[in-house]
């Protein structure tokens, strides 16, 4: 009996160690400072149309970009949620209906504002160094808080990047597709409690992981997150081992 009951105990353990995420910074600003200076400062490149940006943010748009909308952020850098901050946060109670200590003046207010102000566990899920990527300004702000789906139908939405946002969907890159699918297996997994994918979201980054496989880079930035925020992406980790990529950084 004691055999047994010590070997539920460590496996409950090891599962909890297992499924952690991030639980090192509440800081959303923290985490773009440190992914800017200690996991792309050589890696200065976008998520899904690959442009190079400088230490200050500047970016240079590729050959063949263009933006219909939001034109005044496209040479602008920023840190993308590739699990959007909505599908988050709206397992939130503070998020759907408020809280009583988000009241400003006389009035009331909820979603993201509200669930950063008062509940720790979804900063901690908006700080989290694994699910933000550097995307050109007005990318990110197309996307919105779409989530990714395939889009046969739809034509590219920046010219020759090929990213496609329609009908509240975004397509991204074939570049991108792998490196997605793996962050969003590790956030259903460390925030198993507070996020659930869909079926056919599941299924489509099962499809995505195995199509498009890590490289150096993807294996470099998890390492690197990973010795920064204390916990691994083990989607990402393991699939490096596999291939001999793992440095650890």
């Amino acid at each position: 009996m004691r055999i047994l009951l010590f070997s539920s105990v460590f496996f409950f353990n090891a599962c909890l160690v297992l499924a952690a995420g991030n639980l090192s910074n509440e800081s959303f600003s923290a985490a773009k400072k440190m992914l800017a200076s200690q996991v792309y400062h050589d890696h200065s490149v976008t998520l899904y149309c690959g442009a190079v940006y400088d230490s200050g943010g500047e970016i240079t748009l590729p050959e063949g970009f263009s933006v219909a909308a939001h034109a005044a952020r496209a040479a602008r850098l920023e840190w993308e949620h590739v699990l959007p901050a909505e599908s988050m946060g709206r397992f939130f109670q503070e998020w759907r209906q408020g809280h009583p200590a988000c009241v400003k003046g006389a009035k009331q207010y909820r979603g993201r504002r509200c669930a950063e102000k008062v509940n720790s566990h979804y900063r901690l899920m908006q700080a989290d160094m694994y699910n933000l990527y550097p995307s050109i300004g007005a990318v990110n702000a197309l996307r919105s808080n779409f989530i990714h789906a395939m889009l046969p139908e739809a034509v590219s939405s920046f010219g020759q990047c090929a990213m496609k946002v329609a009908r509240n969907r975004a397509e991204p890159p074939e570049r991108a597709r792998g490196q997605i699918a793996r962050t969003y297996f590790y956030m259903a997994e460390a925030y198993s409690s507070s996020y659930r994918m869909s079926h056919r979201q599941r299924k489509l980054m099962r499809a995505w992981n195995s199509r498009y496989p890590v490289d150096a880079w993807e294996c470099a930035r998890a390492g690197r997150i990973e010795r920064l925020q204390g916990n691994e992406n083990r989607f990402v980790k393991q699939a490096c081992l596999e291939a001999g990529l793992w440095a650890g950084d």
